[in-house]
């Protein structure tokens, strides 16, 4: 294989001349073109010579990025969550492609990603009808270095492009301060909301929301076949979600969410009075009552909307004179109570549906923080017995 450097106006191209078309016993050439100096020709060519010896040469292609992210986007679509696809193409589409799009795939460089990412941190914000605008967080640039990384490694994989460029790039750093300051109710605070929603129509599912930890599209995407109230068990199998704003059905946010969950009395108690109440308004409703088998819908059967859940639980909030929660944060206090309380992370972690205890404890940090005081006064007591207390005492007056 030979290959040589080719003056063409004000810069410099490569052509490297490959086997014979094993058909028509043609030469072949390939062109790369668009360097600077000689230099950098010659040391592409260098590259290229390896690539082909070692089977890892690319053809030159003039696709752009805006034309393989239509490719990718449409590849990946039936290996991920709708959810996940809209927000891949989404953020592609608003913070990516308007700046790179047009490039060719194969000259796309780490500093010009690392360009996208500063731009994107000053002024990466649309315009609103207010005229205001503003740079993106450092959490949402390093999501969209993430989707960007996977559809070049994608693009490597295919044999558009030799290397992946977002493998040399610099995303944002996560900042200590990126996670909100975590809000969550007392056990009081739960008590007095429950009480005020008593005769709501969505009681139960507040009840399940808080009695168990489980996520919002959880409790709305879950059947009455999934819930065996003799045995105080239900199973999370599915999960609705919003994709464009529709309503969809889907499965778990992991493999760890398709879990069945233990339910105390006081929950299987609501669930068994929600049931009549449903059942009262299915004969109400007669032949316009649509049938998902679902345990919390509308009053026609379809599924509730997790936005206008999520608003329901707002209003129902500001009327008990509550401190604003998210209705997330019910899945929070949950946990935080079960910690606080001393319940294993394990079992917290499984309940929750992590993938793993790991995710659960950098979660829930500001409560294992919290409680390493009592695990250092349970020990001392295992090893020093009531004594440590007096002890303790002793050593406070000798330091006075």
């Amino acid at each position: 294989m030979r290959g040589s450097v080719v003056k063409r106006g004000n810069g410099y191209s490569v052509v490297v001349e490959l086997d014979r078309d094993p058909i028509t016993t043609r030469r072949r050439q390939k062109w790369h073109s668009g360097f600077r100096t000689k230099r950098d020709a010659e040391r592409a060519l260098s590259e290229i010579v390896a690539s082909l010896h070692s089977g890892t040469y690319v053809e030159p292609t003039k696709q752009t990025l805006a034309e393989f992210a239509r490719e990718w986007l449409f590849a990946v679509q039936p290996t991920i969550r709708p959810s996940t696809h809209h927000s891949y193409d989404r953020n592609l589409r608003l913070h990516v492609l308007p700046q790179l799009g047009s490039v060719e795939l194969r000259r796309i460089d780490a500093g010009m990603l690392n360009a996208l990412y500063a731009a994107l941190l000053a002024d990466g914000k649309r315009t609103t009808a207010n005229g205001g605008a503003g740079g993106l967080s450092s959490r949402s640039v390093r999501y969209i270095h993430t989707i960007v990384h996977r559809a070049f490694r994608d693009a490597v994989r295919w044999g558009r492009i030799a290397r992946n460029p977002a493998d040399a790039a610099d995303p944002p750093r996560a900042s200590a301060t990126a996670r909100p300051t975590m809000k969550t109710w007392t056990a009081d605070q739960v008590r007095a909301f429950l009480d005020h929603t008593a005769e709501h129509r969505l009681h139960a599912a507040f009840v399940l929301l808080a009695t168990t930890g489980m996520r919002r599209g959880e409790a709305l995407g879950l059947r009455w076949s999934d819930v065996d109230l003799t045995a105080g068990r239900a199973s999370i199998s599915q999960t609705v979600i919003m994709v464009h704003h529709d309503i969809e059905v889907g499965s778990p946010k992991t493999a760890r969410g398709r879990r069945t969950v233990a339910l105390d009395p006081g929950t299987v108690a609501a669930l068994r009075e929600h049931r009549k109440r449903q059942a009262a308004e299915r004969l109400l409703m007669g032949v316009g009552f649509t049938d998902h088998g679902l345990a919390f819908c509308l009053p026609d059967g379809r599924p509730l909307h997790p936005e206008r859940f999520s608003r329901t639980f707002s209003r129902q909030t500001a009327h008990a004179g509550l401190p604003a929660i998210r209705l997330h944060d019910l899945r929070h206090t949950w946990a935080t109570l079960a910690l606080s309380a001393g319940e294993h992370p394990k079992v917290v972690q499984e309940r929750l549906g992590h993938a793993n205890v790991s995710i659960t404890l950098d979660v829930y940090s500001h409560v294992s923080e919290g409680l390493h005081s009592d695990a250092a006064s349970r020990i001392a007591k295992i090893i020093f017995g009531p004594v440590s207390s007096a002890l303790a005492n002793t050593a406070g007056s000798s330091d006075e």
